[in-house]
């Protein structure tokens, strides 16, 4: 094994292990569009679901089949009839429905009991568990349109879906329900791991699509300059969501968007919309910082605050790579912890990604701000920035007139944001008293 390998690994998978903290006994609902299995990607989705949930993760795995069943209707010379998106499901097109799932079903289970050596699945015990988990009742007449056999989600079994997650198991809903009579309805993916999602009150709540997710313009085509908008607090989504046209088709903005808000509102803190196409697009989703899709929340994860002292550990993780390279001078535990008033930081979704602290020297009316960090993760994405400007206003708020640097590395950053080069003799006293000459560190100065 190399060693540009284990350099590379070693950082990466630290770099995991607060997401794997995190998610540990966490619920995910995952909806997958039958395009997904159509195109052949359901081994390689069996392997990440398989990963995710051997991290302690509970999954509930609901399955869509529009092109399955559109395939048993042509074998039946049957044409599909889709009416605002959703099908018409008459009695041909229930039985290819039934079809459609059984042989799913089937796929499904049989991926996910792979252990071949010198596989991804090796070693792995995943057992899934399907059942009558929905109540349904028809949809019925809409406009003039007699849906027949489709229908909409009535109940969800919590108690039962919860008692096979906790016995380790993995819980698959095909879009069926039936009836307290027995009657079978064809419902829609997206319905059922919506409504499944929040009567658990999940965690997450995954479509794996056939959009990469919501981009900055959203009717706009993609591009560099219209990439897609990793975060949508819920009340930007619903803004979106009544400016555009009530969506048709899957690949319409709204398609999906419309249920990750729903889920939000019920109570499912965050909600996703990411793409089949791209191979672990779960995992980098998951277990990525800004992911690869478009997340709906509730409110908005990232936070820019002051540090409290359930923030040092998180503080003492940021630095030490920083550190070790000598860009920044090593700084204790003890230090932080002593200091973890002075510190501000931006936190997204529980990890700390950007840190500094404010000394201030009032008897010269001015502060020294130390330690500024971003993590490699979300450099170039504003971070530093807004440190440095929540880092000025508490400068402010004290009545000071300047705040400083002191640098090795990063002196035209700094330059860019306003500082001037000064010499070190213009430092305050007790400053220039610790000033190590041996470091030659530069002097920056930003007037406020």
């Amino acid at each position: 094994m190399s060693n540009v390998f284990n350099f590379t690994f070693v950082p990466w998978f630290r770099s995991v292990a607060p997401y794997i903290h995190m998610h540990r006994g966490k619920t995910f609902v995952v909806g997958v569009v039958g395009e997904a299995i159509a195109a052949g990607k359901l081994a390689n989705l069996a392997t990440d679901l398989a990963l995710v949930q051997s991290l302690g993760v509970k999954i509930v795995l609901v399955h869509g089949f529009r092109p399955q069943v559109n395939e048993q209707l042509a074998t039946k010379g049957h044409q599909g009839r889709f009416v605002g998106g959703v099908r018409v499901t008459d009695s041909v097109a229930l039985d290819s429905a039934q079809e459609a799932a059984g042989q799913l079903r089937f796929e499904i289970e049989a991926a996910f009991s792979q252990g071949l050596p010198n596989t991804p699945m090796a070693g792995s015990t995943v057992r899934v568990i399907s059942g009558n988990f929905i109540t349904a009742r028809p949809l019925g007449i809409i406009d003039g349109v007699d849906f027949q056999h489709t229908g909409m989600v009535r109940k969800v079994d919590v108690a039962g879906i919860t008692r096979s997650l906790d016995a380790g198991a993995m819980v698959l809903i095909s879009p069926f329900g039936f009836s307290p009579t027995g009657e079978a309805f064809n419902l829609g993916m997206e319905e059922v791991a919506t409504s499944v999602a929040t009567a658990l009150q999940a965690d997450k709540l995954i479509f794996l699509t056939e959009k990469p997710g919501i981009r900055v313009q959203p009717l706009a085509p993609e591009g560099e300059d219209n990439p897609i908008d990793t975060e949508i607090p819920l009340a930007e989504a619903r803004a979106l969501m009544a400016s555009l046209p009530p969506p048709a088709q899957p690949l319409d903005v709204g398609y999906y968007l419309r249920h990750c808000i729903t889920a939000c509102e019920r109570g499912v803190e965050r909600s996703h919309i990411i793409p089949f196409a791209v191979d672990g697009a779960l995992l980098l989703e998951v277990y990525v910082h800004d992911g690869i899709g478009t997340m709906v929340v509730d409110e908005k994860l990232e936070s820019l605050r002051e540090a409290t002292a359930d923030d040092v550990t998180g503080i003492l993780q940021l630095i030490e790579p920083f550190e070790k390279d000598g860009t920044l001078v090593k700084r204790s535990r003890t230090e932080i912890e002593r200091d973890i008033g002075n510190y501000t930081i931006v936190e997204h979704d529980g990890v700390i990604f950007a840190c500094a602290a404010l000394y201030p020297c009032p008897e010269a009316k001015t502060a020294e701000m130390a330690a500024l960090t971003v993590s490699p993760q979300s450099q170039g994405q504003g971070d530093g920035e807004k440190v440095l400007k929540r880092v000025e206003a508490r400068a402010r708020a004290m009545g000071l007139q300047s705040i400083f640097v002191l640098t090795t590395r990063t002196m035209h950053w700094f330059i860019k944001r306003g500082f001037q080069q000064v010499d070190p003799e213009w430092l305050p006293e007790a400053r220039k008293r610790k000033y190590n000459w041996d470091r030659k560190s530069q002097v920056l100065v930003k007037h406020l």
